[in-house]
């Protein structure tokens, strides 16, 4: 069983900044991509930013520049720091893990709950 779970969404004012967390745990052999996606009311779920085990980072056009993403020393935490927010920022940001665990072949994809994240004056 694997759980990923989320913190640091919230409310904050247009031009401020957040920092998400994403912790991966259970029964895991090896993880290799970690990244945020996210989904706002009415839209399909959407690449925010990803980042493999090894080489660079991957992040959508609208987020460049604003948005960083971290891994932790661990390879099983996964960080988002986001700067000038804007509304359009506004949306439920989930983690996800591309990983293997013991006992099943290959890497899936797995995903946090979900975090809201309302960007608003």
């Amino acid at each position: 069983q694997v759980q990923l779970v989320e913190s640091g969404g919230g409310l904050v004012q247009p031009g401020g900044s957040l920092r998400l967390s994403c912790a991966a745990s259970g029964s895991i052999a090896s993880v290799s991509t970690m990244g945020w996606y996210r989904q706002a009311p009415g839209n399909q779920r959407e690449l925010v930013a990803t980042m493999p085990h090894t080489g660079s980072s991957n992040y959508a056009d609208s987020v460049k520049g604003r948005f960083t993403i971290s891994r932790g020393n661990a390879k099983n935490t996964v960080y988002l720091q986001m700067n000038s927010l804007t509304p359009e920022d506004t949306a439920v940001y989930y983690c996800n893990a591309r990983l293997a665990t013991w006992g099943r072949l290959g890497f899936n994809d797995y995903w946090g709950q979900g975090t809201q994240v309302t960007v608003s004056s």
